[in-house]
């Protein structure tokens, strides 16, 4: 008899702690509703951003398939760079375009999922492709005699395919351990999209391992690449201080020094984002942050790549003569 009321008072603590722990039918992005009086001058600011950053892409995409001078490996990587730029942005801000015209910032359990496995995907592929293209300057400057052999159309499709295809499996794995944790009564999302870090704060019950296993990954995928970079520059480097002239020194320090500052700009918040300590107390750092990341990364990519590229700035000239004299 005694037996039996135990069980059932254990029964009742686990109904009791299933329903604290419950699976959102849709979450809150919070985004920047503490500033409501902002959310017009917000909305404009990162609506005339989305505009730049499609126009400033889509203009790099364009002259390096239609300017002759321009068809290198390179520039295919280039090409490819501001494609991908494209779409993680348009991932995250149409979403944060629509929060802040509506004031709502809801969104369903599946759109939040979709958005994060998307958004997952895709910057891993960044970093897998900022490290393709850090080994093709090694190659150009380190090799410069096999390189019309090693970087044949063919290697650098794959490379590009490459760094497509290999965070899928890892990112899929990732949204599926992260949205399958119980969450608590909140469902208040403290950000302007469903990310891992805001999410985990969600999360009920012990998550060490959960966070150890995000730890893992962003180790994989964020400081694996990043180490390779740092292994091809300083090979290239090395290359370069032993060349004769200054002028040479100076022509391959340029070709190089627009990936460098794209590679430092991303890498830095990115890596400050997923790889610190949890903690309740940088949530308006952590916005900024991701703000730096995934809107103003890509929209000064462009302007790096052109404005410190004679050859970008010089094949933009020919299209707009082109397009004038049409």
């Amino acid at each position: 008899m005694q037996f039996k009321h135990v069980k059932l008072q254990r029964a009742n603590e686990l109904k009791i702690i299933e329903t604290n722990f419950t699976l959102p039918v849709e979450f809150v992005l919070l985004g920047f509703s503490d500033i409501p009086k902002l959310h017009w001058f917000l909305f404009g600011i990162f609506l005339f951003i989305y505009i730049i950053i499609l126009l400033g892409n889509g203009i790099i995409i364009l002259i390096t398939r239609v300017e002759p001078s321009l068809q290198t490996p390179m520039y295919f990587f280039i090409s490819n760079f501001s494609f991908l730029e494209i779409c993680y942005v348009s991932v995250t801000l149409p979403r944060m375009l629509m929060d802040l015209s509506t004031l709502k910032g809801s969104i369903s359990f599946f759109a939040c999922a979709t958005q994060m496995c998307l958004f997952l995907i895709l910057g891993a592929t960044e970093c897998f492709l900022l490290a393709v293209m850090a080994y093709d300057r090694y190659v150009a400057i380190c090799n410069p005699l096999h390189y019309p052999i090693v970087m044949s159309h063919k290697v650098c499709t794959e490379l590009v395919i490459g760094s497509w295809v290999i965070g899928i499996p890892i990112q899929v794995g990732q949204t599926y351990q992260i949205l399958s944790l119980p969450f608590c009564e909140s469902n208040q999302i403290n950000h302007f999209f469903c990310d891992i870090p805001p999410l985990l704060k969600l999360a009920c019950g012990n998550i060490f391992v959960n966070e150890i296993v995000v730890f893992i990954f962003a180790v994989l995928i964020v400081t694996v690449p990043f180490m390779l970079i740092l292994a091809s520059y300083s090979r290239i480097i090395s290359t370069i201080l032993k060349l004769p002239s200054n002028t040479g020194r100076t022509k391959a320090f340029s070709t190089c020094s627009s990936h460098l500052i794209v590679v430092f700009l991303f890498y830095g918040s990115a890596s400050i984002t997923y790889l610190k300590p949890k903690s309740n107390n940088y949530e308006g750092t952590d916005k900024l942050l991701s703000l730096f990341y995934t809107i103003l990364t890509p929209m000064f990519n462009p302007l790096i790549y052109s404005l410190r590229n004679k050859d970008v700035t010089g094949a933009l000239r020919k299209l707009f003569t082109r397009l004038v004299a049409m």
